[in-house]
């Protein structure tokens, strides 16, 4: 019986060594491969493409998020929708009249049913695919179209898996197209103004952020055609949607532009209420429910400092990204409430037990500070951003920066890189808490190469 113990035990090891993408376990750490990369394959970090006139975009999938892309591009100079792809006619036909009634052109191709989404891909006047589907297609999807010569943008998150997360990597190295994910909560304005004061060293050296995604879904499940993204949540532990919360903080901390994530390790809570939830929309017992209630990740990073984030979509808990920052000179944060602490306040002498010391700067000192540090692109779009909206305008500003690279020959602010470490937290957290909270060590996307650029720089004219 040892014996046999012992040869399943080394079939696995040999298994996991000959996938490139898999893992081992050394020393109490799930240690992930990082496979070298493959010959004629170039790093994408600070890649520009050619300068484009004008965006040729395609958008495939016009349901709960896609139905806006085409309205928001008809505000941004040199983009044109020239493509929609849909699943059901009626939506490529709503968003046909959407863009007619923002004085733009309508599309020139309209592609529907199940293989759609590749003859738009295989178009020949297209630059761009703009991706807005379910996150299990994401990564086919885009690899069909970078290797079809076009750009891709991807919604949130871009790969569910390791393995999907290296298809985007490689082959956006290989045929040398950009592959954005489309994080929006980057733009938003507290987030923008924050990055911009942490990149002027206002809040000293930043040694601890927070990030996450709590919003009760109750109200949305049924928005998700097929019930895809319940049952995405219903299958698996981990965080399943981490991006939102992790995306902002990375380019606090130079994520692969001076430091690295090496060290996740995730934990959750039972699926109490998510077991309530799943019980009354499939009857009782018929599934058992996987995706904690609460899930809760801590990451170090190479320069030693940690990264907390939260997932958590079945609770009552209120809308929270968390979003926080703690450096040696100063403190934002988000929610609930924005607040900035700045450590201007004499704290000597001060008795051990008035907690209320340490304060918060007045709403009206921290307004003047965040109007005198708002980020340049903020100030630049701000005013249309908030007229066109998406998610208070956080969108439009994403959409515009993303056409503006494009069309002026830049870096993007978000490359495949990002693409694939915020992504890649879907599947190790997972494999940490099925392997009872075992610490993981985070494969390098960048092979290697983490520290090759000095620092987040939006690219500019």
């Amino acid at each position: 019986m040892k014996r046999l113990v012992l040869f399943a035990s080394l079939l696995l090891l040999v298994f996991a060594c000959r996938d490139p993408y898999g893992y081992t376990i050394k020393g109490n750490k799930i240690v992930y491969n990082t496979p070298p990369r493959p010959a004629g394959q170039q790093s994408m970090l600070g890649f520009a493409c050619d300068p484009i006139d004008t965006v040729r975009i395609g958008v495939i999938g016009l349901g709960d998020r896609g139905k806006d892309v085409p309205k928001r591009m008809a505000y941004i100079d040199h983009a044109s929708v020239v493509a929609l792809c849909d699943l059901y006619p009626d939506r490529v036909e709503r968003a046909q009249k959407s863009l007619v009634k923002r004085g733009a052109p309508k599309a020139r191709h309209e592609f529907s049913g199940e293989d759609g989404w590749k003859q738009l891909c295989e178009l020949e006047d297209l630059d761009l695919v703009y991706l807005a589907v379910p996150w299990q297609m994401h990564t086919t999807m885009a690899v069909y179209a970078m290797e079809h010569g076009k750009h891709v943008a991807i919604e949130v998150p871009a790969a569910t898996s390791i393995e999907e997360c290296w298809a985007l990597v490689n082959t956006s190295e290989r045929t040398r197209r950009h592959c954005m994910m489309l994080e929006n909560c980057c733009y938003d304005f507290f987030e923008l103004t924050c990055l911009n004061m942490a990149q002027q060293g206002i809040f000293g050296e930043v040694v601890h952020v927070e990030g996450s995604y709590c919003h009760n879904l109750d109200p949305w499940w049924d928005n998700y055609q097929g019930d895809w993204r319940m049952t995405y949540n219903r299958d698996h532990h981990g965080d399943v949607y981490p991006t939102h919360g992790i995306g902002p903080v990375c380019q606090v901390l130079n994520i692969h532009r001076g430091d690295k994530m090496d060290l996740l390790v995730s934990m959750d809570s039972d699926a109490f209420r998510g077991q309530e939830t799943c019980d009354k929309r499939y009857g009782k017992g018929v599934y058992k429910y996987a995706n904690g209630d609460n899930t809760s990740t801590i990451i170090r990073t190479r320069k030693g400092k940690t990264i907390l984030v939260e997932h958590a979509v079945a609770t009552p808990r209120p809308y929270s990204r968390m979003y926080q920052l703690t450096g040696t000179k100063g403190f934002a944060n988000k929610y609930p409430n924005k607040g900035l602490a700045l450590g201007g306040e004499d704290l000597t002498g001060i008795d051990s037990d008035n907690l209320d010391a340490e304060k918060y700067m007045p709403d009206a000192e921290r307004d003047s500070v965040m109007m005198a540090y708002k980020h340049p692109i903020a100030k630049e779009i701000e005013t249309l951003a908030r007229k066109v909206g998406g998610h208070g305008g956080m969108d439009f500003i994403m959409d515009y920066r993303l056409i503006y690279c494009l069309h002026n020959g830049l870096p993007l602010d978000e490359d495949v890189y990002d693409a694939a470490e915020w992504s890649s937290l879907v599947e190790l957290t997972e494999v940490s808490i099925k392997h009872g909270s075992m610490p993981v060590v985070m494969p390098d996307f960048t092979r290697g190469e983490w520290d090759r650029l000095d620092g987040l720089k939006f690219a500019t004219k």
